[in-house]
């Protein structure tokens, strides 16, 4: 049974040789393969050459698009800094004044180099484990991705004193937002990610008046186009965790201050699949093997026939080899 294979088939519930493991690595990646991280996040070989080499070696069971948030904010026209070894940023709002917004063009993914880079990573994918692993394409949910535009705290404020500029941005970005899943599932991608970090700072009335409307959308689009679901909301969502059952997502990211138990037992009877939940930092970083075999046993004993096991969010750049080779060798049935 391959990635491809076990990962289909569990989201399923049937039968797999082994519980997949869809741990992110992203400035892990890169550093696995010597690069600074810069290179990784704009040039699609170096990201697929990475992802690659950490499932190869550490038995990852996807391939992933991810590198940063600020694709589609690029495609509006923020200014991304790249350093040298770090994650890209944008250190200047590009929606100052919501009067921009009617103005904000909506490119083609294809007319934007930073949105294009995501597509011919797919590509690459497809042609180099297409069948073998499930390949991850990402986009920003409209929450995350409004905060990138206009900044997160004067976004907080928004949705409270401007609902009406907030939704005519949400809009904006749910058209980059569509046309560029769509690319990258006709490109090859088997699953979408949604990366909606920021819905974890909002309480459930406000999630499900701006966030889940918008979630809902897109992942009932990625269905029709015949893709999996991934919402990716990190931070402690246990208090949003009904409602995110009934965004519709195959899979659901669960950050390690989230009580997995329960949002195994929650999804129960839905599609959904909960994903998780091991701290990062606590368990891969700073971990030893007593440590790992503990809380990736407590995980596994959570665990129904749909759930799959990854740390909490991404993988630290520094993480030792062997721990993340132990949390493998431990998924085996």
């Amino acid at each position: 049974m391959n990635s491809y294979e076990r990962v289909m088939a569990r989201l399923q519930g049937k039968e797999v040789d082994k519980i997949p493991n869809l741990n992110i690595v992203m400035a892990f990646a890169a550093k696995y393969i010597n690069i600074p991280y810069s290179h990784f996040a704009a040039d699609y070989r170096y990201l697929v050459e990475g992802n690659i080499k950490c499932c190869e070696a550490f038995g990852i069971d996807v391939v992933t698009a991810m590198s940063d948030p600020w694709r589609e904010a690029h495609s509006f026209g923020a200014k991304i800094i790249f350093p040298e070894d770090d994650i890209p940023y944008c250190n200047e709002k590009l929606i100052k004044d919501y009067a921009i917004v009617k103005d904000l063009k909506v490119k083609s993914p294809f007319e934007d180099e930073r949105l294009l880079d995501r597509i011919r990573a797919i590509e690459l994918y497809k042609k180099e484990v297409g069948g073998k692993y499930p390949i991850v394409g990402w986009v920003e949910g409209a929450l995350a991705e409004a905060a990138d535009l206009r900044g997160v705290s004067e976004l907080m404020m928004d949705l409270i004193l401007e609902p009406e500029a907030v939704t005519e941005l949400f809009e904006k970005i749910y058209e980059v937002q569509y046309a560029f899943m769509k690319a990258q599932v006709e490109a090859g991608a088997d699953i979408i990610g949604i990366g909606d970090a920021v819905a974890s700072l909002i309480g459930p009335e406000l999630y499900c008046q701006y966030a889940l409307p918008y979630e809902k959308r897109i992942i009932q689009d990625i269905h029709k186009l015949g893709a999996q679901a991934k919402l990716h909301i990190c931070g402690n969502i246990e208090p949003l965790l009904e409602d995110i059952a009934a965004a519709g997502a195959d899979i659901v990211d669960i950050d390690w201050m989230v009580n997995f138990e329960k949002a195994v037992e929650l999804f129960k009877g839905t599609r959904t699949c909960a994903c998780g939940n091991m701290d990062p930092v606590a368990v891969f970083l700073k971990g030893n093997k007593e440590i790992i075999t503990r809380e990736v046993g407590k995980c596994m004993a959570m665990a129904d026939e749909k759930t799959l096991l990854a740390a909490g969010c991404e993988i630290p750049k520094y993480t030792n080899f062997e721990n993340l080779k132990l949390m493998n060798s431990m998924l085996y049935i």
